[in-house]
């Protein structure tokens, strides 16, 4: 507490005078004046947040400002000179759950006159003197706090199937082309067993075998270093390399032509192979690097698909935060990279996504499952509002003590009537059966309850722009419930 109070006597006929006592009868009057007292206090703290809930203030004279600390900083929610107005262990009727702290500072911005209420004796009035009202109060208070957690646990279900579905289907791609090429190779291979045979069998020196094991390594490291071609680009040379291989009475040429030039092989290479084995031997030696070019091929298309299956897990892990500690040091930009690689299916190809992440952001202290559950509740919407068609704007920059994640889109944007209502429970702009209303007030319990972070939005036609704000050091004193938004 701040300047020590001084008491004055309590007036039954001031106490009336307030909208909160006008309807009490004299005898209750009475019981208020003899429970509580009148106590003027100077310009300064009258009480802390996360304080003791000991007394239930209400205003007499004198103007007073309450604040949460959001970030670290404290953020000022009222500031009010009305008579009557009321704070501190207001809720105390609730149970020690809900009336054991304050949930915010109060300053007196003038000196103040209260009249208080020990919150032992609030409770017993409560109870005694309002019974219906406060079995009404505990009905509205729990059972919409119970409905809201059924919900919001069916709202992660129903999120959590739709990104298992998704990464089942981003899964699914790279694991069917890699069972595919696998099953190519084997033919590759059983081809190549045929032909070395005959190889073998057939009338090869020992110097032209040497030669053909060279052009093999040549066709292996031409593989690798093969160009990027347009379908365009790709035909012509097709036909070119088709019509040398006629000329040189190669069969099959339309079959072996793509794969060659596929692997960057030109007019000069195949001329080069024509020196090395020559006329008579070249059908043969083609057909054998054939197999050898197309095998390379395959085992890339193998490595190719399954670093993308590990570079899905990897996502998915980091996603989930497995194998993790819950608070510890998070890089952002992990985060929210894991979190596109999930949300791939749904961004689609109508979206574009920019990244413009400041490097020199350092790593934050916090819980990475719950903020990996903003960005997608944040990035979901974005996708939603842009109707599959747009840009999202991911940015990260560092502002003092804080982090700073800007998730952007150009959707519709959010009409500005119901733009400062978008943070509560069960509001949504969504049609039926499309929402719960919860993802936002989710995220806001995430950031700002549990990360001592901030939540913001700003919204036009064209430019929709949800920011998260998170202390780098994390969260200085013990984090609410994410599943509770403080009173204010």
């Amino acid at each position: 507490m701040g300047g020590a109070p001084s008491d004055h006597p309590c007036l039954v006929d001031e106490l009336r005078t307030l909208f909160l006592f006008e309807k009490l009868s004299d005898e209750q009057l009475e019981w208020l004046c003899e429970r509580g007292r009148i106590e003027d206090y100077p310009q300064g703290v009258v009480y802390g947040e996360g304080d003791t809930a000991e007394l239930l203030f209400v205003l007499l004279s004198g103007t007073i400002a309450l604040s949460q600390t959001v970030g670290g900083l404290p953020v000022e929610t009222t500031r009010t000179d009305q008579r009557g107005v009321y704070a501190g262990a207001w809720a105390s009727f609730l149970g020690e759950k809900m009336g054991g702290k304050y949930n915010a500072s109060m300053r007196a911005i003038t000196p103040v006159r209260f009249f208080v209420l020990p919150s032992a004796d609030f409770n017993e009035l409560m109870h005694q003197w309002f019974p219906m009202a406060l079995h009404l109060l505990e009905g509205v208070f729990y059972g919409g706090k119970r409905q809201q957690q059924m919900i919001g646990e069916r709202e992660r279900l129903l999120a959590l199937g739709s990104l298992s579905a998704g990464l089942t289907h981003e899964l699914n791609n790279p694991a069917g082309a890699a069972v595919r090429a696998a099953d190519e190779l084997r033919q590759r291979i059983a081809g190549m067993r045929d032909k070395l045979a005959h190889i073998a069998n057939g009338t090869w020196r020992h110097e032209q075998l040497v030669d053909l094991v060279d052009l093999q390594r040549q066709a292996v490291e031409l593989v690798a270093k093969s160009p990027s071609l347009s379908p365009l680009e790709a035909s012509d040379r097709e036909d070119e390399i088709t019509d040398w291989l006629e000329d040189h009475d190669v069969a099959d040429a339309f079959t072996l032509a793509p794969a060659f030039v596929a692997a960057g092989a030109d007019e000069d290479w195949f001329e080069g192979v024509l020196a090395e084995v020559g006329p008579e031997m070249l059908p043969g030696a083609l057909k054998w690097l054939f197999y050898t070019v197309e095998t390379e091929q395959l085992l890339n298309e193998i490595t190719d698909s399954t670093t993308r299956i590990s570079t899905l897990v990897a996502a998915a892990k980091q996603y989930s935060q497995m194998d993790r500690a819950p608070f510890q040091e998070l890089n952002l930009h992990e985060l929210l990279d894991s979190t596109l690689v999930i949300m791939g299916k749904k961004l689609g190809k109508g979206i574009t996504v920019v990244k413009e992440y400041d490097c020199t952001l350092p790593e934050v202290s916090g819980y990475g499952a719950e903020l990996n559950q903003v960005w997608t509740n944040l990035i979901d919407n974005a996708i939603q509002a842009m109707d599959g068609n747009g840009t999202l704007t991911i940015r990260t920059r560092r502002e003092d003590e804080c982090a700073v994640v800007e998730i952007g889109d150009t959707g519709s944007g959010i009409p500005r009537d119901v733009v400062g209502r978008i943070f509560e429970p069960f509001f949504t702009t969504k049609g039926i059966g499309e929402g719960t209303g919860l993802g936002l007030d989710i995220s806001w319990r995430i950031v700002v309850n549990k990360h001592q972070g901030n939540l913001s939005v700003t919204s036009e036609p064209g430019a929709t722009v949800f920011t998260v704000k998170l202390p780098i050091a994390g969260p200085q004193r013990a984090p609410a419930d994410p599943e509770e938004k403080d009173e204010s």
